[in-house]
């Protein structure tokens, strides 16, 4: 399933122009806020993917959803191979990161 959502609960910043490092961690690289994924953006929608665990009636549960408790869905999609990008590129520094990123 993917959802996307508002990111409700952080104060935006005054200006979106300057580079800062990913994640605010200074061993990482300065990014834009197009290549970063975080939650002060200035449209402040978030795209995550999440499975299914069970529906009952208009109540989802779901498990892996990177959101916080209560946060605002605009939609839900489901998630088709057809529609997910292929040849991604990305910097060497994200793999390793994101292997850390979801632990079961």
């Amino acid at each position: 399933m993917e959802v996307l959502f508002l990111f409700d609960q952080l104060p935006e910043r005054d200006d979106y122009r300057e580079p800062r490092p990913y994640r605010g961690r200074s061993d990482l690289p300065p990014v834009g806020v197009f290549a970063d994924r975080g939650p002060r953006r200035p449209n402040r929608i978030g795209v995550t993917c999440c499975a299914v665990e069970s529906v009952q009636g208009r109540e989802l549960t779901v498990v892996g959803l990177d959101a916080v408790s209560g946060t605002p869905v605009v939609d839900l999609k489901p998630v088709m191979v057809e529609f997910q990008a292929v040849d991604v590129k990305q910097p060497a520094w994200v793999g390793p990161l994101m292997a850390e990123y979801f632990k079961p």
